[in-house]
Formats: structure tokens, sequence, C-alpha cells
């Protein structure tokens, strides 16, 4: 992989787990409280590249690509999509947390992030110490308001979980123009927020060509299997979740843009205040969706803050 000078300092790493192979980026002060960030589709870690430079001196950070996203592993889906699971995902998070010696730590997710790491609170909450979540309501209370204005702002979600190969070969046409419009798109204003070489870098693991004729695009595919899993067996187990009346038990911070579809169609910190035990706060910030790029320095301080 290219080198990367936002995170000079910081020690790459892959990691096994039980069931894949998780690339991570670990920096800052080592004996400070940890906090694990999470990105989101169609990203990498390095979206929190401008985050992570202000943030190393307060915590030991812990940058991971999740499963099926860029240098970790990118294995095919499951026939019930389960290998992508936020719980499979979350899973993955938890190891790479014991591998790193890590018995407690913050957590923050942005997007498809914040998913896995609401399922992490949920399934291994001793583990998590405060959480946040950034422009994103419970998956299940989402799919629950679908209706033509959410259908149209996030037509990703059901293109994405028709049966493959259709969306991986209509994507793989143009994966670049795909990919722009995604991280242009839904109130972001463009791409003016990455940085060329950022931006190369998501090209890189995004694009990434079929290793064989016949095959499809791995990093499509198995963004899309991460889609299809939240469409099903991710829906059962929070509908499970709900009905044995669980919670996450910690304090939760929850951040979207003022200018992105979060805003204009749901109520979000209510929505994660019928999700939580503890203390909800957050705010909408003056941003689109990609609010870690577009507002670093007003999301370094509000994590700071919060996750101490």
């Amino acid at each position: 992989m290219p080198s990367t000078p936002w995170f000079d300092g910081f020690e790459a790493r892959r990691i096994a787990t039980t069931g894949a192979e998780i690339f991570v980026r670990t920096g800052g002060d080592p004996a400070a409280p940890a906090l694990l960030l999470l990105h989101g589709f169609p990203q990498t870690h390095v979206m929190w590249r401008r985050v992570a430079q202000r943030l190393q001196r307060d915590f030991f950070l812990v940058l991971p690509d999740l499963r099926g996203y860029g240098d970790s592993s990118h294995a095919p889906g499951l026939p019930d999509h389960s290998n992508y699971s936020k719980r499979a995902l979350a899973q993955d998070l938890v190891e790479v947390m014991d591998a790193l010696g890590v018995a407690h730590f913050g957590l923050c997710g942005h997007d498809r992030g914040g998913r896995v790491a609401h399922r992490l609170a949920l399934d291994h909450a001793a583990r998590v110490r405060r959480l946040c979540v950034i422009d994103i309501a419970p998956t299940l209370d989402m799919y629950a308001r679908t209706d033509f204005d959410f259908a149209r702002a996030y037509y990703h979600w059901f293109h994405l979980i028709q049966p493959a190969p259709l969306p991986e070969r209509m994507i793989g046409g143009n994966p670049r123009d795909y990919l722009h419009a995604k991280l242009g798109g839904w109130g972001s204003g463009g791409l003016g927020h990455i940085e060329p070489a950022a931006l190369a870098d998501y090209e890189r693991c995004f694009c990434a060509p079929a290793p064989d004729d016949g095959a499809l695009p791995p990093a499509i595919h198995t963004a899309c299997e991460d889609y299809r899993a939240s469409a099903g067996i991710d829906l059962e187990h929070d509908r499970a979740s709900r009905a044995r009346g669980e919670q996450i038990a910690c304090d939760t911070l929850v951040l979207w843009g003022a200018h992105g579809v979060v805003q204009r169609l749901f109520d979000p910190l209510s929505l994660w205040q019928a999700q939580c035990s503890g203390a909800v706060t957050g705010w909408a910030m003056p941003a689109g969706h990609f609010i870690p790029e577009q507002l670093p320095e007003e999301t370094a301080t509000a994590l700071r803050a919060f996750m101490g």
C-alpha cells in the first residue's frame, strides 16, 4: 500500500481474527485511553486522517479497515451474508483489541462503522467505555421509515442489496465515477473536503479489479455484502435485541450533519435515546454526511471532550 504521510509515527499491521484478516493502524500515546475509530462506506480508515492528527496526543488510537473494505480481507459473501453481519464485523474488532492488549476503549463509528459500533456496544458492552455514532440513526428505524423521500435519497441501500452479481457488474462498469458520486453526495457539496492523495487511496481500494475473468470486483462485492447483511441478518439481530430489551449501556454521543439526509428525514437524538440506558447527548454539525473530513477540528474537539 502507498505511504500515507498523515499517519507518520503510526504502526501498520495485519491481525488475523476468527473470520478475517484486519488491516489496522495504531498510534498516539500508548499510556492514554484507547479510542477505536470506525470508517463507513465507501471509505477506509484514511477518512480519520485529520481527526487522528489532532487526537494522537490524547489517546491511543486504533484505526482499522472493516472486513471487506480497504486493505482488510475480502472473502466472498455467504448465502445468508452472515460473514458481513455487523455482529461478525464487531467480533473482528474485539479480537483486534484483544491482540493489542486493550481491555476497554472508547468507540466511534461513522456511517457503516456506526452500525458496527452499535452492534459491538450491545454484544460486548463491558468493553466499551463510551460510544459516538456519526450521521446515522439505528438501522431498524431507518428501514422502518422507508418512503419515497428516503428511497430516493438513499437509493444505494436498495440497489446494493440486490442479488449478486447485478449491482457488482453495474458499479464495476465505472467504479471511479460511482465512488466520486458517493463521496461528493449526501449534502457534502462535492469532493473539496478530500485531498487528492486521500481520494487516490479510496480509488485504489474501491476500484480494485476482479482477480480474473468472470470474478466479481472484490471491494465492490464485499461492500454489497455489507448492505445485504444489513437488510437481512442484521435486522434479525436488531429485532431480537429489542425483543430482549437490550440497550446500549454506556453514555453515547450522537453527531449528524445539518445538510444531510439524517437531519432531513429523522430525529436521530430521540431515536438513539430510545436505544440507550446511558446518557445520550448530541447535535447537528454544519456539514453534510462526511463530517470527520469536512469538519476535522470540530469532530476532534467533540471526541476529545466526550471520550476524555
